[in-house]
């Protein structure tokens, strides 16, 4: 994701098969800047990123596809997984 004239990595969690109206992608930033809270999930563990970086699901998000650059890799589905628990907790639902 382009911002600032940076690009960032970001988990994306709108699925490809989901038929929505809008070009708008759902999107979880991952950073370097840990503050160790529950709602960071590690992923420094991925070839592709760096070995501190972690998904902050405190900023979830959405952008317009068109400032998606390019697929990095995948998160394996146990990261996906504590990634959607995360935002749950964050946003009070029901899992």
């Amino acid at each position: 994701m382009g911002m600032a004239g940076k690009i960032r990595p970001v988990v994306v969690l709108l699925a490809d098969e989901v038929d929505v109206p809008r070009t708008l992608v759902i999107h979880v930033p991952v950073t370097t800047q840990s503050r160790g809270s529950e709602l960071e999930i590690p992923l420094g563990h991925l070839r592709f990123l760096d070995p501190k970086s972690v998904a902050n699901v405190q900023a979830i998000g959405s952008l317009p596809r068109a400032r998606f650059e390019r697929r990095l890799g995948s998160v394996p589905e146990s990261d996906l997984a504590a990634i959607k628990r995360a935002v749950v907790k964050a946003c009070g639902l029901s899992p």
